[in-house]
């Protein structure tokens, strides 16, 4: 099958890093998620990959009264570079992949750093580039940050990988009535107050006609999304 898909960004947060723990990274976990990476990769389909760091540090959740809030975020910054790093050597011991991790904040010894025409022509021979320390910017979210990159290197669509189904009215952890939609438009997700991602990057998605696709982290999905096989939800 003929991938939909010619240059996708997926985005994958730091808990899906952590696996049954609350913090931290667990190999185990990070060998499943490249599993699927694998499963999905093929000559027609070029990936970007942008990691959140939750599992290690969420500058939000600091108080004020602890730390400035642009330190608390540089150090949740610099947490993604940590799962990205962890992804890369993931990928390349267990699956063989050639990948580059290019970071927006400079730290030469681990990562290139992140020049847009450097990524596309990684992404050209078929690397799969992951991004890390987001936009490189505090106040702003790895959401954002996938929006940011999946435009500036011309991705035809965001994966964004989950718990759940997909989008949902309601939590549906905790609502058994919330409503699963298939397909919702932009306008009806706002207007809804459905958070699909941070509002920074969801209007940002909305005003340059980016489509995301919310599907299950499961064995198999993320290669039946690139294939374009109805599951999960589209929001465009």
């Amino acid at each position: 099958m003929k991938p939909k898909y010619k240059r996708v960004l997926i985005k994958i947060s730091g808990e899906m890093f952590s696996g049954q723990n609350q913090f931290g990274i667990d190999f185990q976990a990070v060998k499943k998620v490249a599993k699927e990476i694998k499963s999905a990769h093929n000559k027609n389909t070029q990936i970007a990959i942008v990691v959140g760091g939750g599992n290690i540090f969420r500058g939000r959740f600091v108080r004020d009264k602890e730390i400035d809030k642009a330190t608390a975020d540089y150090m949740g910054m610099i947490s993604t570079t940590l799962n990205a790093l962890a992804l890369q050597s993931t990928l390349e011991k267990e699956e063989g992949l050639d990948t580059r991790v290019l970071s927006a904040i400079t730290m030469l010894e681990v990562a290139e750093p992140y020049i847009r025409r450097r990524g596309m022509r990684h992404l050209e021979k078929n690397r799969i580039v992951i991004l890390a320390s987001g936009s490189g910017n505090p106040y702003f979210t790895t959401d954002t940050a996938a929006v940011l990159r999946a435009l500036e290197l011309n991705c035809d669509i965001i994966l964004k990988m989950t718990k759940v189904e997909g989008v949902y009215s309601n939590d549906p952890q905790k609502d058994k009535n919330a409503k699963f939609y298939k397909k919702i438009s932009f306008q009806e997700a706002l207007k809804k107050k459905i958070e699909v991602m941070d509002l920074t990057a969801f209007t940002l998605c909305a005003k340059n006609n980016l489509s995301i696709k919310v599907f299950k982290f499961a064995k198999g999905n993320l290669k039946k999304v690139i294939n374009g096989e109805n599951i999960g939800t589209l929001v465009s």
